[in-house]
């Protein structure tokens, strides 16, 4: 089931949940924006080069849009929608002022030279600042973009509007980014595993945990839940698998995966096939990498008690039903990874406040908002008598609506 089709479902069993006005529900799945703009730029070699940008902005009820600008070949713009209206939920269920967007350029950053992602990056925001801003929509990384693609965005849009470091987030710290950014999806994950634990009566310090995937959200999940007491067993990469039951020696992993380009060879467990690491004996199992890798094939062999959705979209519908039949909890992505957004929000207030946090006041801040949330999602539950994901998307939906409705949609 592709993500669209997955986002809908949700968001439509909520809706009746929530007991909407169907008007409304209508209202609130169409996109208010979707942008498609043509980007040639000269090559190297001096040919041209044409690729298809586009952003989808989808409801701004409770503030400016945000969200991600990949650069990938296949940029589906089922999926961006998809994610642009995720987003709208996710941004609600973190209680920042946002709406939600998403865009991205078709093409291969791999295949491009430095100097040509940042001409296709110029002349993108070239066709776009008029319809991004501070108060408007709010770009970030994402697959295939990083801190430098966001200076280059802001350098480009300031030619324009004069100096705006609130219109992108996840820049470099020299030009207004956030301490405590890089590793705030994977803390947020720390965060948001304490908070289920702790609800059902357990402590990190005394689960075993399997992390798929150790880029950035993975292995700095994997490095806090090791530093606080946790014992991870498992991990995998693109490159491989290893595992060791008494314990990864994370800190050694992280520098072994950077030296060698992956965990695959490292000599402080046994390697593993990546495909059997997901049905592994573990207490909490992680999620840190692609989409729809829990389905209807491997979800009735799944031994964790409890699933941290770090990944986007990381669980299908169908093995969400097998999982809840066992009585396996799963924290939804909505709310486990919405650390990364949570501390984009931080950087842009401090940008608009032209004043910086140090990194413990970030920390403590995404502390409080990760625990609220966790709180809020399971008051949801409780009212609305449904599981973690359900009581996130109440949580997130109502809210949109009750903007919506606040702010007159009608008229």
């Amino acid at each position: 089931m592709n993500a669209l089709t997955a986002t809908s479902r949700n968001f439509k069993n909520a809706a009746k949940l929530l007991g909407l006005d169907s008007k409304l529900e209508k209202s609130l799945l169409i996109p208010f924006r979707e942008i498609k703009v043509e980007c040639t730029i000269p090559k190297d070699d001096g040919t041209l080069a044409s690729f298809i940008g586009f952003r989808v902005q989808h409801d701004n009820a409770r503030g400016p849009m945000k969200g991600g600008i990949r650069y990938h070949p296949e940029v589906d713009p089922d999926e961006v929608n998809a994610l642009a209206q995720l987003m709208t939920w996710k941004t609600a269920v973190a209680n920042v002022p946002y709406g939600g967007a998403k865009g991205g350029i078709g093409c291969t950053p791999g295949e491009l030279s430095l100097s040509e992602l940042e001409r296709l990056t110029r002349v993108f925001t070239q066709k776009i600042h008029d319809l991004i801003g501070i108060y408007i929509d709010v770009p970030a990384p994402d697959m295939g973009t990083n801190p430098q693609t966001m200076a280059w965005i802001l350098d480009e849009y300031s030619k324009f509007h004069g100096y705006s470091p609130a219109v992108v987030t996840g820049k470099p710290i020299d030009l207004g980014g956030s301490l405590g950014r890089e590793t705030a999806t994977g803390r947020g994950v720390l965060f948001a595993t304490q908070a289920l634990l702790e609800d059902y009566g357990k402590s990190i310090s005394d689960q075993r945990f399997i992390i798929q995937g150790f880029g950035n959200v993975g292995s700095w999940a994997a490095q806090l839940i090791s530093e606080v007491g946790g014992k991870v067993v498992a991990v995998s990469d693109v490159s491989g698998a290893v595992k060791n039951n008494k314990g990864l020696d994370i800190t050694k992993l992280v520098r072994y995966s950077l030296e060698n380009r992956g965990i695959n060879g490292f000599d402080g467990g046994e390697a593993l096939d990546p495909k059997s690491l997901l049905t592994e004996d573990c207490d909490v199992l992680v999620p840190a990498a692609l989409g729809g890798v829990i389905n209807r094939e491997n979800a009735n062999d799944i031994r964790a008690k409890f699933i941290i959705e770090a990944a986007n979209h990381p669980t299908d519908p169908e093995a969400d039903e097998i999982l809840s039949k066992k009585g396996v909890v799963i924290l939804p992505d909505i709310l486990a990874n919405s650390g990364g957004v949570t501390v984009s929000y931080f950087e842009w207030v401090q940008n608009i406040q032209g004043f910086l946090w140090d990194e413990e006041k970030v920390n403590s801040e995404l502390k409080i908002y990760m625990t609220q949330g966790f709180k809020n999602v399971k008051e949801m539950c409780r009212t609305h008598n449904c599981d973690l994901r359900m009581g996130a998307f109440t949580l997130g939906v109502n809210r949109v609506a009750r903007s919506t409705v606040l702010r007159g949609w009608e008229a």
